[in-house]
Protein backbone atom coordinates (compact mmCIF):
# COMPACT_ATOMS: atom_id res chain seq x y z
CA UNK A 1 0.00 0.00 0.00
CA UNK A 2 1.32 3.48 -0.84
CA UNK A 3 1.97 5.88 2.04
CA UNK A 4 -1.07 8.22 2.13
CA UNK A 5 -0.12 10.09 5.30
CA UNK A 6 -0.52 13.89 5.50
CA UNK A 7 3.24 14.26 5.95
CA UNK A 8 3.91 12.30 2.76
CA UNK A 9 1.27 14.27 0.88
CA UNK A 10 2.85 17.53 2.04
CA UNK A 11 6.23 16.34 0.76
CA UNK A 12 4.77 15.63 -2.68
CA UNK A 13 3.07 19.06 -2.77
CA UNK A 14 6.34 20.71 -1.84
CA UNK A 15 8.15 19.03 -4.73
CA UNK A 16 5.37 19.87 -7.21
CA UNK A 17 5.72 23.49 -6.09
CA UNK A 18 9.50 23.28 -6.54
CA UNK A 19 9.10 22.01 -10.13
CA UNK A 20 6.63 24.80 -10.90
CA UNK A 21 8.99 27.39 -9.43
CA UNK A 22 11.90 26.17 -11.55
CA UNK A 23 9.76 26.39 -14.69
CA UNK A 24 8.32 29.81 -13.82
CA UNK A 25 11.77 31.23 -13.06
CA UNK A 26 13.13 29.93 -16.36
CA UNK A 27 10.24 31.61 -18.22
CA UNK A 28 10.86 34.92 -16.45
CA UNK A 29 14.64 34.98 -16.98
CA UNK A 30 14.58 33.77 -20.60
CA UNK A 31 12.48 36.76 -21.64
CA UNK A 32 12.47 38.61 -24.94
CA UNK A 33 12.96 41.92 -23.14
CA UNK A 34 16.23 40.72 -21.58
CA UNK A 35 17.38 39.16 -24.86
CA UNK A 36 16.81 42.42 -26.75
CA UNK A 37 18.57 44.38 -24.03
CA UNK A 38 21.63 42.16 -24.60
CA UNK A 39 21.54 41.90 -28.39
CA UNK A 40 19.71 44.96 -29.79
CA UNK A 41 20.68 48.55 -29.06
CA UNK A 42 20.07 51.89 -30.75
CA UNK A 43 22.02 55.06 -30.05
CA UNK A 44 22.05 58.20 -32.20
CA UNK A 45 20.10 56.38 -34.91
CA UNK A 46 22.70 53.62 -35.20
CA UNK A 47 21.03 50.26 -34.59
CA UNK A 48 23.16 47.37 -33.37
CA UNK A 49 21.74 43.90 -33.93
CA UNK A 50 24.15 41.22 -32.78
CA UNK A 51 27.48 42.33 -34.22
CA UNK A 52 26.00 44.34 -37.10
CA UNK A 53 25.56 48.13 -37.16
CA UNK A 54 22.87 49.86 -39.23
CA UNK A 55 22.81 53.62 -39.71
CA UNK A 56 19.06 54.09 -39.88
CA UNK A 57 19.38 57.51 -41.54
CA UNK A 58 21.20 55.94 -44.50
CA UNK A 59 18.08 54.08 -45.71
CA UNK A 60 15.25 55.60 -47.66
CA UNK A 61 12.80 53.11 -46.13
CA UNK A 62 12.82 50.81 -43.11
CA UNK A 63 10.12 48.18 -42.82
CA UNK A 64 9.65 45.68 -39.99
CA UNK A 65 7.93 42.30 -40.32
CA UNK A 66 7.29 40.51 -37.02
CA UNK A 67 5.64 37.08 -37.18
CA UNK A 68 4.97 34.24 -34.75
CA UNK A 69 3.70 33.75 -31.23
CA UNK A 70 6.21 36.31 -29.92
CA UNK A 71 5.55 38.83 -32.69
CA UNK A 72 4.00 41.57 -30.55
CA UNK A 73 6.51 41.13 -27.71
CA UNK A 74 9.38 41.44 -30.19
CA UNK A 75 7.86 44.52 -31.84
CA UNK A 76 7.42 46.17 -28.43
CA UNK A 77 11.01 45.29 -27.47
CA UNK A 78 12.34 46.77 -30.71
CA UNK A 79 10.31 49.93 -30.19
CA UNK A 80 11.79 50.23 -26.68
CA UNK A 81 15.26 50.31 -28.25
CA UNK A 82 14.61 52.37 -31.39
CA UNK A 83 11.65 54.56 -30.46
CA UNK A 84 8.31 54.97 -32.21
CA UNK A 85 9.64 55.88 -35.67
CA UNK A 86 9.14 52.40 -37.16
CA UNK A 87 6.51 51.02 -39.52
CA UNK A 88 5.66 47.44 -40.18
CA UNK A 89 3.36 44.47 -39.76
CA UNK A 90 2.81 42.28 -36.71
CA UNK A 91 1.21 38.87 -37.26
CA UNK A 92 0.59 36.79 -34.14
CA UNK A 93 -1.88 34.18 -32.94
CA UNK A 94 -3.10 36.19 -29.94
CA UNK A 95 -4.69 39.60 -29.57
CA UNK A 96 -2.30 41.86 -27.61
CA UNK A 97 -3.61 44.18 -24.90
CA UNK A 98 -2.16 47.13 -26.85
CA UNK A 99 -0.54 47.71 -30.22
CA UNK A 100 2.81 49.21 -31.15
CA UNK A 101 2.31 52.50 -32.96
CA UNK A 102 3.05 52.41 -36.70
CA UNK A 103 2.34 48.67 -37.09
CA UNK A 104 -0.58 46.92 -38.76
CA UNK A 105 -1.76 43.91 -36.78
CA UNK A 106 -3.06 40.57 -37.99
CA UNK A 107 -4.24 37.64 -35.88
CA UNK A 108 -3.37 34.53 -37.82
CA UNK A 109 -4.34 30.99 -36.93
CA UNK A 110 -2.41 28.41 -34.93
CA UNK A 111 -1.87 25.49 -35.33
CA UNK A 112 -3.76 25.76 -38.63
CA UNK A 113 -3.92 28.79 -40.95
CA UNK A 114 -7.02 30.96 -41.18
CA UNK A 115 -8.27 33.57 -43.62
CA UNK A 116 -6.41 36.19 -41.59
CA UNK A 117 -3.19 34.16 -41.94
CA UNK A 118 -3.54 34.55 -45.69
CA UNK A 119 -4.43 38.26 -45.36
CA UNK A 120 -1.26 38.79 -43.31
CA UNK A 121 0.86 37.05 -45.95
CA UNK A 122 -0.68 39.12 -48.74
CA UNK A 123 -0.07 42.37 -46.83
CA UNK A 124 3.56 41.45 -46.10
CA UNK A 125 4.30 40.47 -49.69
CA UNK A 126 2.72 43.69 -50.99
CA UNK A 127 4.76 45.83 -48.57
CA UNK A 128 8.04 44.08 -49.40
CA UNK A 129 7.42 44.45 -53.12
CA UNK A 130 8.23 48.17 -52.92
CA UNK A 131 11.62 47.69 -51.21
CA UNK A 132 14.75 48.65 -53.15
CA UNK A 133 18.51 48.48 -52.61
CA UNK A 134 18.39 51.56 -50.34
CA UNK A 135 15.81 49.92 -48.05
CA UNK A 136 16.24 47.95 -44.82
CA UNK A 137 13.94 45.03 -44.04
CA UNK A 138 13.97 43.93 -40.40
CA UNK A 139 12.40 40.53 -39.92
CA UNK A 140 11.56 39.32 -36.42
CA UNK A 141 10.60 35.66 -36.39
CA UNK A 142 9.36 33.35 -33.66
CA UNK A 143 7.69 29.97 -33.41
CA UNK A 144 4.19 29.46 -34.73
CA UNK A 145 4.85 31.64 -37.76
CA UNK A 146 4.29 28.73 -40.13
CA UNK A 147 0.52 28.86 -39.70
CA UNK A 148 0.14 32.47 -38.56
CA UNK A 149 1.37 33.82 -41.92
CA UNK A 150 0.66 31.66 -44.95
CA UNK A 151 -0.06 31.78 -48.66
CA UNK A 152 -0.10 28.64 -50.82
CA UNK A 153 2.39 28.57 -53.68
CA UNK A 154 -0.35 27.12 -55.90
CA UNK A 155 -3.63 29.01 -56.29
CA UNK A 156 -5.45 25.67 -56.62
CA UNK A 157 -4.87 25.08 -52.90
CA UNK A 158 -7.86 26.56 -51.04
CA UNK A 159 -7.87 27.68 -47.41
CA UNK A 160 -9.76 24.54 -46.39
CA UNK A 161 -7.23 22.38 -48.26
CA UNK A 162 -4.42 24.28 -46.55
CA UNK A 163 -5.96 23.70 -43.10
CA UNK A 164 -6.47 20.01 -43.88
CA UNK A 165 -2.83 19.74 -44.96
CA UNK A 166 -1.63 21.27 -41.70
CA UNK A 167 -3.85 18.92 -39.70
CA UNK A 168 -2.47 15.90 -41.55
CA UNK A 169 1.12 17.04 -40.98
CA UNK A 170 0.69 17.86 -37.28
CA UNK A 171 -1.03 14.54 -36.57
CA UNK A 172 1.37 12.44 -38.64
CA UNK A 173 3.92 11.93 -35.86
CA UNK A 174 6.66 13.54 -37.96
CA UNK A 175 9.15 15.80 -36.12
CA UNK A 176 8.76 19.53 -36.67
CA UNK A 177 11.76 19.80 -39.01
CA UNK A 178 10.19 17.30 -41.40
CA UNK A 179 6.77 18.92 -41.14
CA UNK A 180 8.32 22.27 -42.00
CA UNK A 181 10.21 20.86 -44.97
CA UNK A 182 6.86 20.12 -46.62
CA UNK A 183 5.29 23.39 -45.49
CA UNK A 184 8.15 25.33 -47.10
CA UNK A 185 7.64 23.77 -50.49
CA UNK A 186 3.91 24.44 -50.46
CA UNK A 187 4.22 28.11 -49.46
CA UNK A 188 4.78 31.46 -51.15
CA UNK A 189 6.28 32.94 -47.95
CA UNK A 190 8.35 30.13 -46.41
CA UNK A 191 11.68 28.53 -47.21
CA UNK A 192 13.40 31.84 -48.03
CA UNK A 193 10.62 33.24 -50.18
CA UNK A 194 10.08 36.31 -47.98
CA UNK A 195 13.77 37.11 -48.52
CA UNK A 196 13.19 36.83 -52.26
CA UNK A 197 10.21 39.18 -51.92
CA UNK A 198 12.36 41.78 -50.09
CA UNK A 199 15.26 41.59 -52.56
CA UNK A 200 17.30 43.76 -53.26
CA UNK A 201 16.88 45.40 -49.84
CA UNK A 202 19.36 45.01 -46.99
CA UNK A 203 17.87 42.36 -44.70
CA UNK A 204 18.39 41.38 -41.07
CA UNK A 205 16.44 38.71 -39.18
CA UNK A 206 16.11 38.58 -35.40
CA UNK A 207 15.19 35.05 -34.32
CA UNK A 208 13.50 33.75 -31.18
CA UNK A 209 13.87 30.07 -31.88
CA UNK A 210 11.61 27.13 -31.06
CA UNK A 211 13.54 24.67 -33.24
CA UNK A 212 16.78 22.71 -32.70
CA UNK A 213 19.83 24.99 -32.75
CA UNK A 214 21.33 23.07 -35.67
CA UNK A 215 18.34 23.79 -37.94
CA UNK A 216 17.54 27.51 -37.67
CA UNK A 217 15.90 27.49 -41.10
CA UNK A 218 13.12 25.33 -39.61
CA UNK A 219 11.97 28.26 -37.43
CA UNK A 220 8.54 29.35 -38.75
CA UNK A 221 9.56 27.30 -41.80
CA UNK A 222 12.50 29.62 -42.56
CA UNK A 223 10.82 32.51 -44.42
CA UNK A 224 14.04 34.56 -44.67
CA UNK A 225 16.73 31.86 -44.76
CA UNK A 226 18.18 29.61 -47.47
CA UNK A 227 16.33 26.32 -47.36
CA UNK A 228 18.40 23.26 -46.49
CA UNK A 229 15.60 20.88 -47.51
CA UNK A 230 14.66 19.77 -51.02
CA UNK A 231 11.77 18.45 -53.06
CA UNK A 232 13.35 15.00 -52.72
CA UNK A 233 13.20 15.34 -48.92
CA UNK A 234 9.49 16.23 -49.11
CA UNK A 235 8.69 13.20 -51.24
CA UNK A 236 10.66 10.92 -48.91
CA UNK A 237 8.88 12.32 -45.82
CA UNK A 238 5.47 11.99 -47.46
CA UNK A 239 6.19 8.34 -48.26
CA UNK A 240 7.55 7.56 -44.77
CA UNK A 241 4.40 8.79 -43.02
CA UNK A 242 1.93 7.71 -45.72
CA UNK A 243 0.89 11.33 -46.11
CA UNK A 244 -0.28 11.42 -49.73
CA UNK A 245 -3.40 9.42 -48.89
CA UNK A 246 -4.16 11.83 -46.02
CA UNK A 247 -3.68 15.08 -47.97
CA UNK A 248 -6.43 16.92 -49.89
CA UNK A 249 -6.44 16.28 -53.64
CA UNK A 250 -4.99 19.69 -54.62
CA UNK A 251 -1.90 19.03 -52.48
CA UNK A 252 -1.65 15.28 -53.07
CA UNK A 253 -1.64 15.91 -56.84
CA UNK A 254 1.50 18.05 -56.51
CA UNK A 255 3.26 15.05 -55.01
CA UNK A 256 1.82 12.53 -57.45
CA UNK A 257 2.80 14.71 -60.43
CA UNK A 258 6.21 15.66 -58.94
CA UNK A 259 5.16 19.29 -59.42
CA UNK A 260 6.54 20.91 -56.26
CA UNK A 261 8.61 24.07 -56.84
CA UNK A 262 12.10 24.12 -55.33
CA UNK A 263 12.82 26.67 -52.61
CA UNK A 264 15.73 29.19 -52.83
CA UNK A 265 19.12 27.89 -51.69
CA UNK A 266 22.22 29.64 -50.31
CA UNK A 267 23.43 30.79 -53.75
CA UNK A 268 20.24 32.80 -54.38
CA UNK A 269 20.93 36.57 -54.79
CA UNK A 270 18.27 37.32 -52.13
CA UNK A 271 20.71 36.22 -49.41
CA UNK A 272 23.76 38.25 -50.46
CA UNK A 273 22.73 41.20 -48.24
CA UNK A 274 20.96 39.14 -45.54
CA UNK A 275 22.00 38.42 -41.95
CA UNK A 276 20.39 36.35 -39.18
CA UNK A 277 20.79 36.62 -35.40
CA UNK A 278 19.32 34.17 -32.88
CA UNK A 279 18.76 36.14 -29.67
CA UNK A 280 16.82 33.46 -27.75
CA UNK A 281 16.56 29.68 -28.01
CA UNK A 282 15.66 26.60 -26.00
CA UNK A 283 19.23 26.53 -24.64
CA UNK A 284 18.65 29.82 -22.80
CA UNK A 285 15.50 28.41 -21.15
CA UNK A 286 17.40 25.23 -20.19
CA UNK A 287 20.27 27.24 -18.70
CA UNK A 288 17.87 29.38 -16.67
CA UNK A 289 16.00 26.29 -15.40
CA UNK A 290 19.31 24.68 -14.44
CA UNK A 291 20.35 27.79 -12.52
CA UNK A 292 17.02 27.89 -10.67
CA UNK A 293 17.25 24.19 -9.77
CA UNK A 294 20.80 24.64 -8.49
CA UNK A 295 19.67 27.51 -6.27
CA UNK A 296 16.91 25.24 -4.94
CA UNK A 297 19.53 22.73 -3.78
CA UNK A 298 19.38 20.13 -6.54
CA UNK A 299 22.29 18.52 -8.33
CA UNK A 300 21.48 19.30 -11.97
CA UNK A 301 21.98 17.31 -15.16
CA UNK A 302 20.83 18.25 -18.67
CA UNK A 303 19.94 15.59 -21.23
CA UNK A 304 18.40 16.60 -24.56
CA UNK A 305 18.86 13.19 -26.18
CA UNK A 306 15.14 12.60 -26.59
CA UNK A 307 14.39 15.68 -28.69
CA UNK A 308 11.78 14.68 -31.29
CA UNK A 309 11.35 11.21 -29.77
CA UNK A 310 7.88 9.68 -29.31
CA UNK A 311 6.52 10.80 -25.94
CA UNK A 312 6.37 7.30 -24.39
CA UNK A 313 9.92 6.39 -25.41
CA UNK A 314 11.15 9.75 -24.07
CA UNK A 315 9.34 9.18 -20.76
CA UNK A 316 10.96 5.78 -20.20
CA UNK A 317 14.40 7.02 -21.19
CA UNK A 318 14.37 10.10 -18.96
CA UNK A 319 12.98 8.26 -15.93
CA UNK A 320 15.67 5.59 -16.24
CA UNK A 321 18.29 8.32 -16.53
CA UNK A 322 16.83 10.04 -13.46
CA UNK A 323 16.92 6.84 -11.38
CA UNK A 324 20.53 6.29 -12.35
CA UNK A 325 21.43 9.82 -11.25
CA UNK A 326 19.42 9.41 -8.01
CA UNK A 327 21.51 6.36 -7.09
CA UNK A 328 24.53 8.68 -6.83
CA UNK A 329 23.04 11.95 -5.49
CA UNK A 330 20.36 12.55 -2.84
CA UNK A 331 18.51 15.42 -4.57
CA UNK A 332 18.74 15.49 -8.34
CA UNK A 333 17.10 17.51 -11.12
CA UNK A 334 17.19 16.24 -14.69
CA UNK A 335 16.31 18.89 -17.29
CA UNK A 336 15.45 18.04 -20.87
CA UNK A 337 14.71 20.55 -23.62
CA UNK A 338 13.17 20.31 -27.07
CA UNK A 339 9.94 18.57 -27.98
CA UNK A 340 8.48 15.09 -27.98
CA UNK A 341 6.14 13.80 -30.66
CA UNK A 342 2.60 12.48 -30.41
CA UNK A 343 0.68 10.76 -33.17
CA UNK A 344 -2.91 11.83 -32.43
CA UNK A 345 -5.88 9.66 -33.37
CA UNK A 346 -9.33 11.03 -32.58
CA UNK A 347 -7.90 13.24 -29.88
CA UNK A 348 -9.60 14.91 -26.94
CA UNK A 349 -8.20 17.95 -25.11
CA UNK A 350 -4.50 18.00 -24.32
CA UNK A 351 -1.06 18.29 -25.87
CA UNK A 352 2.34 16.64 -26.11
CA UNK A 353 3.51 17.88 -22.69
CA UNK A 354 0.46 16.56 -20.85
CA UNK A 355 0.70 13.29 -22.79
CA UNK A 356 4.35 12.94 -21.72
CA UNK A 357 3.47 13.73 -18.09
CA UNK A 358 0.69 11.12 -18.12
CA UNK A 359 3.10 8.53 -19.51
CA UNK A 360 5.41 9.26 -16.56
CA UNK A 361 2.66 9.11 -13.92
CA UNK A 362 2.16 5.33 -13.89
CA UNK A 363 5.91 4.69 -13.90
CA UNK A 364 6.63 6.91 -10.87
CA UNK A 365 3.69 5.77 -8.73
CA UNK A 366 4.75 5.45 -5.09
CA UNK A 367 8.22 6.88 -5.75
CA UNK A 368 9.79 10.17 -4.67
CA UNK A 369 9.80 11.53 -8.22
CA UNK A 370 8.12 14.63 -9.63
CA UNK A 371 7.89 15.40 -13.34
CA UNK A 372 6.83 18.69 -14.98
CA UNK A 373 6.56 19.10 -18.73
CA UNK A 374 5.38 22.37 -20.27
CA UNK A 375 5.69 24.63 -23.30
CA UNK A 376 7.41 27.98 -22.94
CA UNK A 377 4.72 29.56 -25.11
CA UNK A 378 2.11 28.71 -22.47
CA UNK A 379 0.08 26.63 -24.92
CA UNK A 380 0.03 22.83 -25.03
CA UNK A 381 -1.88 21.44 -27.98
CA UNK A 382 -5.56 22.39 -28.00
CA UNK A 383 -5.77 22.89 -24.24
CA UNK A 384 -5.68 26.04 -22.06
CA UNK A 385 -2.63 24.65 -20.23
CA UNK A 386 1.10 24.96 -20.88
CA UNK A 387 1.60 21.43 -19.59
CA UNK A 388 1.26 19.43 -16.36
CA UNK A 389 3.05 18.11 -13.28
CA UNK A 390 2.88 14.54 -11.93
CA UNK A 391 4.43 12.67 -9.01
CA UNK A 392 4.29 9.46 -7.01
CA UNK A 393 0.73 10.22 -5.85
CA UNK A 394 -0.82 11.10 -9.23
CA UNK A 395 -1.94 7.55 -10.05
CA UNK A 396 -3.80 7.19 -6.75
CA UNK A 397 -5.27 10.70 -6.87
CA UNK A 398 -6.52 10.17 -10.45
CA UNK A 399 -8.44 7.02 -9.50
CA UNK A 400 -6.03 4.30 -10.57
CA UNK A 401 -4.33 2.90 -13.64
CA UNK A 402 -7.48 2.59 -15.75
CA UNK A 403 -8.21 6.33 -15.50
CA UNK A 404 -4.69 7.11 -16.71
CA UNK A 405 -4.92 4.54 -19.49
CA UNK A 406 -8.18 5.98 -20.79
CA UNK A 407 -6.84 9.54 -20.76
CA UNK A 408 -3.69 8.43 -22.58
CA UNK A 409 -5.42 6.34 -25.23
CA UNK A 410 -7.99 9.05 -25.97
CA UNK A 411 -5.38 11.87 -25.95
CA UNK A 412 -7.57 13.58 -23.38
CA UNK A 413 -5.08 14.47 -20.65
CA UNK A 414 -6.22 18.00 -19.82
CA UNK A 415 -9.54 17.17 -18.09
CA UNK A 416 -7.70 14.77 -15.76
CA UNK A 417 -5.01 17.30 -14.86
CA UNK A 418 -7.55 20.10 -14.53
CA UNK A 419 -9.57 18.06 -12.03
CA UNK A 420 -6.43 17.29 -10.01
CA UNK A 421 -5.25 20.91 -10.04
CA UNK A 422 -2.02 19.73 -11.66
CA UNK A 423 -2.30 21.50 -15.02
CA UNK A 424 0.39 24.15 -15.49
CA UNK A 425 -1.47 27.33 -16.46
CA UNK A 426 0.49 30.39 -17.56
CA UNK A 427 -1.62 31.79 -20.38
CA UNK A 428 0.12 32.74 -23.65
CA UNK A 429 3.58 34.00 -22.65
CA UNK A 430 4.42 36.06 -25.74
CA UNK A 431 7.52 33.89 -26.08
CA UNK A 432 8.24 30.50 -27.65
CA UNK A 433 11.43 28.57 -26.87
CA UNK A 434 10.19 24.98 -27.25
CA UNK A 435 9.40 22.81 -24.22
CA UNK A 436 11.02 22.10 -20.86
CA UNK A 437 10.85 18.81 -18.97
CA UNK A 438 11.90 19.04 -15.33
CA UNK A 439 12.33 15.75 -13.43
CA UNK A 440 13.05 15.78 -9.70
CA UNK A 441 14.11 12.81 -7.54
CA UNK A 442 14.66 13.14 -3.80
Amino acid sequence: MPDLSPERDQQFRHMRDAAREIFTTALKNASIESAFARNVHCERRVLRIGEDLHDLDSYNRIFVVSIGKAAHTMAAALEAQVGCSLEGIVASSVEPASQVRGFRYFRGGHPTPTAESMQAAAAILKSLDSMDSASLAIFMISGGGSSIVEKPIDDEISLSDLAATYQALVHSGAPIAEINAIRKHLSAVKGGRLAQAAYPAQQVSILVSDVPDATPDALASGPTMPDSTSIHDCERIAARYNLIEQLPKSVADLFRQHALDETPKSDDPAFVRARWWTVLSNKVAIDEAAAAATRAGFAVEVDNSCDDWPYDKAASYLLNRLRDLRSKVSRVCLISGGEVTVTVRNGGTGGRNQQFALACAAQVSGHNITVLSAGTDGIDGNSPAAGAVVDGRTLARAGGAEALRQALSSFNAYPLFDALGDAVITGPTGNNLRDLRILLAY
